[in-house]
């Protein structure tokens, strides 16, 4: 009777947010009718996690089924061990980002933590992951936002897999320029020497990056290469959605 009661009180609850918190849906921003729903139902239909082949280094689809590797990692050896990608490039999936990025639709980093660690909680597991850690922004940038999408996005994907996060285990020191306003060979000397190892024993860990985006992998080598050197073992990479 008890839980009867509960789950009642639970769908007035609702039923009051829907009127007055309408939630919007993560891809295309409309509003969505049922509350605990995060995307609506014509954006689920047309939304695509991509088909395969993909890169077996960094997770990219590939043009060409005969190749294991993109161009990118065939030209460029990278940090971490491998990752991969929610969603390819969109238009739609990319314009949601940029609204958690800047429109302060933070609420859209439950989806993407969700989805993440629904597609990818195999893979995860078979990587051996002990810690999850964001991709970290600088404290005037922080400030600025109010918030880190790449935590948010942490925070749930560990809630779902019960693995620890730990927001403040690398640290952005230099306040850099954003890396979509530069070509792929100003990203990696802009970002160089960006970061250092926060008050956290990397030691023996088998380390998870997340971020939103991953274009040519720069910000994530950096990262990778900062907790390297404080003596992580494996590092590897997880973004909602992979740029070109």
């Amino acid at each position: 009777m008890k839980q009867k009661a509960v789950s009642i009180f639970k769908k007035g609850l609702e039923g009051i947010l829907d009127l007055v918190y309408p939630r919007r849906c993560v891809i295309c921003d409309g509003t969505v009718e049922v509350y605990d729903k995060m995307i609506c139902p014509g954006c689920n239909k047309k939304l695509s996690f991509g088909r395969g082949p993909f890169c077996l280094k960094c997770g990219k689809l590939l043009l060409d089924e005969e190749t294991e590797y993109c161009g990118d990692c065939e030209k460029k050896d990278h940090e971490y061990e491998a990752g991969r990608s929610l969603f390819p490039y969109s238009e739609d999936v990319i314009k949601s980002l940029y609204r958690l990025k800047y429109s302060g639709r933070r609420e859209y980093a439950e989806f993407y933590g969700r989805k993440l660690a629904e597609r990818f909680r195999e893979v995860i597991n078979g990587w051996g992951v002990e810690v999850i850690i964001p991709v970290p922004l600088h404290k005037s940038r922080l400030r600025e936002r109010g918030y880190n999408q790449a935590a948010l996005m942490a925070a749930h994907l560990g809630r779902c897999l019960g693995i620890k996060v730990e927001e403040n285990a690398v640290i952005r020191v230099r306040k850099t320029r954003p890396q979509k306003l530069l070509d792929a060979s100003s990203r990696q000397s802009n970002i160089k020497n960006a970061f250092k190892i926060g008050q956290f024993d990397v030691k023996l860990k088998t380390v998870l990056l997340v971020d939103d985006i991953y274009t040519t992998g720069s910000t994530i080598d950096e990262v990778c290469r900062t907790l390297k050197q404080a003596g992580a073992g494996r590092v590897y990479f997880l973004t909602a959605a992979a740029g070109c």
